[in-house]
């Protein structure tokens, strides 16, 4: 049996691919790459001018930065901070097979502790994730120079960074679904505040924003106390009061329809339960009021 601490040979391989397409200054993948590495591979210490961020394949080692060392292995990954000392080590008997790519631009520090990362918090533990599949992709995408293939990356580095997140901060999802139903549901009253008088489906609208309508409209319920329905409802008969008041020239038939209703006689229904009293009725008691 051989020793623990005995280096195993390993076939090294190095791939990397730098990024082909047009430098933003805000944000810029700089190459991304994969790696075998030897028994012992070793970088640094030293200090990069750029964020690099490793996913671990296989393999174990260790991490440094700071005052901390971190003992990593296969579904890891570790981001080294530009402008501060860090240090990786393969393992000696199981050495690291990893992705990595390199980073760089203000914004990206911004996405990075939007994920949750941070000097503080440079690891990421997730054994069965897409992390590497993120980072292959970024990396066959600048081998292949596609048209629109700078978008593509993009696309896969916000993947990895969302992933990023769910790990280390599964609480901020729940709080930003929360946040867009909540504007969704302000979109939508303000929806039905103008268009009160169309013809209109609670139940595709819900769809359009991707919700069914019994969720919906318990998160509407919730966030303004009636449900979508009766809030719509309340529209259109708080309108027609108004009509009724200022427009006496108008029938009980065109106030209907003018606030959304296709039948008068339902009108006259709602309209009674609301104010106790038929619309008729209610534009006499304002004549009666006007003669005295």
């Amino acid at each position: 049996m051989e020793a623990k601490n005995k280096a195993m040979p390993y076939d090294e391989t190095y791939d990397i691919a730098s990024n082909p397409y047009p430098e933003d200054t805000d944000l810029y993948i700089l190459f991304a790459g994969q790696s075998q590495t030897r028994s012992g591979h070793q970088v640094g210490p030293k200090v990069f001018d750029y964020y690099l961020i490793h996913h671990i394949l296989s393999g174990e080692g260790t991490f440094s930065t700071g005052d901390h060392t971190y003992e990593l292995g296969r579904g890891d990954s570790f981001v080294i901070h530009p402008g501060h000392l860090a240090e990786y080590k393969s393992d000696l008997v199981n050495p690291w097979h990893y992705y990595w790519i390199a980073v760089k631009g203000k914004k990206f520090q911004v996405l990075m502790e939007q994920a949750g990362i941070s000097l503080s918090s440079p690891i990421i533990h997730a054994a069965n994730n897409n992390h590497g599949r993120w980072l292959e992709k970024i990396k066959s995408t600048f081998r292949s120079r596609i048209s629109g293939g700078g978008l593509r990356a993009y696309g896969y580095l916000y993947l990895l960074l969302s992933d990023f997140q769910k790990v280390l901060h599964p609480e901020r999802l729940k709080e930003e679904a929360q946040t867009r139903i909540e504007r969704h549901v302000k979109q939508v009253a303000q929806l039905l505040t103008t268009q009160y008088t169309e013809p209109i489906s609670i139940e595709s609208i819900a769809q359009s924003y991707g919700y069914n309508r019994a969720y919906f409209s318990k998160m509407f319920k919730f966030y303004n106390h009636v449900s979508p329905v009766t809030f719509l409802l309340n529209l259109r008969i708080s309108k027609s009061r108004q009509l009724l008041r200022e427009r006496l020239e108008l029938t009980i038939e065109q106030i209907a329809y003018s606030v959304g209703f296709n039948d008068p006689l339902y009108f006259s229904k709602q309209f009674k339960r609301f104010y106790e009293q038929s619309p008729s009725d209610y534009r006499r008691s304002l004549s009666h009021l006007l003669k005295k």
